[in-house]
């Protein structure tokens, strides 16, 4: 019995020696993958921020109290919309004051035209002061548009024609008052006039500050930007809402100096936002970098982009994931990028049999996770993945697929 136990624990040890020699000398199992035909797509990786693709500032020509905010953000407007008034303090009491004066002094030159002819001279005063009336009006203008010429905004033209009323107005008010003259020569009817010609102007000029209280759209958009409140203080200049187009947008992607090289106009890009997961919008490159600066810890150069946003979800201001197809390569060899190695030139061991053969390649675009094979391997082919083991030409091999 001994014998016999004896016997079998031999025989147990013996295939397991077997086992492990066999085992120890079998080809490694090696993993492979094949070549195949895909569109591959070289794709840039950063980063960008969204910002109206046409946009102006609607701003405030006077200061005061908003009495009323008409728009709220994310309005559509129109081109001279009003979206809200201004209270200049006291304006409104100098009015009524510049009224009353000017009501007065007409009483007094119609007592002192008694006997004359009131009718014409109440026609001529009546033309002259709506003539200075318009002259204040005109000359508001002339000054608006100055300010809006020096910075850009508005043609040298408009200026021109603003000026050229106002000197129109002056030869017409010129001519009336000389015929005023001719009619009446008393000092005390010149005195009244005079007193006449100065509230109505004061009015004209109160009525010019109160128009100024008005602020409207100066281009058709979405209020993207609303930085005031009803009942907040403005100051002259001071910016009531930003209005802009959403729809394109523009997007600056901001790329890393060594890749610049990479990026054409018209190229796609797509775009993605952490906030919105799953959406995506697309658009194309419009302009490559003209400078490299700093951002953070990066070089970077601006390229701007023109994308779809026809749900306006993209806001300005917004940070965006940005994905530059620089190259797109259809119906192309691929390969597992850790299929390539380096040990005499680029290339990939290949399966043939049962062992594997050194093949030399040449590459083209690569995408996040393979690469194009323009010369050395054909379709079908399998090509060993990388591991920790090192492989020697025609060494055997157990395939693992």
């Amino acid at each position: 019995m001994k014998r016999l136990v004896l016997f079998v624990v031999l025989a147990a040890l013996c295939a397991a020696g077997y086992w492990g020699y066999q085992k120890k000398n079998a080809p490694p199992a090696v993993s492979f993958a094949k070549v195949t035909r895909e569109t591959i797509i070289n794709t840039l990786s950063t980063n960008g921020k969204v910002e109206p693709i046409d946009s102006q500032d609607a701003r405030s020509e006077a200061g005061g109290i908003i009495a009323r905010l008409l728009v709220k953000q994310g309005d559509t407007v129109r081109a001279g919309q009003l979206l809200a008034e201004i209270r200049e303090t006291g304006v409104q009491q100098e009015l009524q004051a510049a009224e009353a004066r000017e009501a007065q002094a007409k009483s007094e030159l119609q007592t002192l035209q008694q006997g004359g002819r009131p009718a014409e001279l109440a026609e001529l005063e009546a033309q002259v002061s709506a003539l200075r009336s318009d002259r204040v009006i005109a000359v508001r203008t002339v000054e608006s548009v100055t300010r809006l010429v020096q910075k850009e905004a508005a043609p040298r033209l408009e200026l021109d024609q603003a000026k050229a009323k106002v000197e129109s107005l002056d030869g017409q008010i010129a001519a009336l008052e000389k015929r005023r003259r001719s009619l009446v020569g008393q000092n005390e009817v010149a005195s009244a006039q005079s007193r006449i010609r100065e509230a109505a102007a004061n009015v004209s000029l109160a009525k010019a500050r109160i128009s100024l209280g008005t602020v409207v759209a100066p281009v058709a958009g979405i209020v993207y930007d609303l930085p005031v409140k009803q009942g907040g203080f403005l100051s002259p200049g001071d910016v009531v809402a930003s209005i802009g187009r959403m729809n394109p947008v523009r997007v600056k992607v901001y790329v890393d100096e060594p890749e610049m090289g990479r990026v054409a106009v018209k190229q796609p890009v797509r775009l993605t936002w952490d906030a919105m997961q799953g959406r995506e919008w697309h658009g194309t490159v419009d302009r490559r970098p003209t400078q490299v600066f700093q951002l953070g810890t990066r070089q970077v150069g601006e390229v701007l982009c023109t994308i779809d946003n026809p749900s306006g979800e993209l806001v300005p201001g917004t940070n965006v994931n940005a994905f530059v197809e620089t190259a797109v390569s259809p119906n192309a060899l691929t390969v597992p990028k850790s299929a390539l190695r380096n040990d005499d030139g680029l290339g990939v061991y290949v399966l043939d049999g049962k062992i594997v053969r050194w093949q030399k390649v040449k590459t083209g675009i690569n995408s996040a996770l393979r690469v194009e094979v323009l010369e050395g391997l054909k379709e079908g082919d399998a090509v060993a993945v990388q591991t920790d083991q090192g492989l020697k030409p025609n060494q055997a091999v157990t395939a693992v697929f």
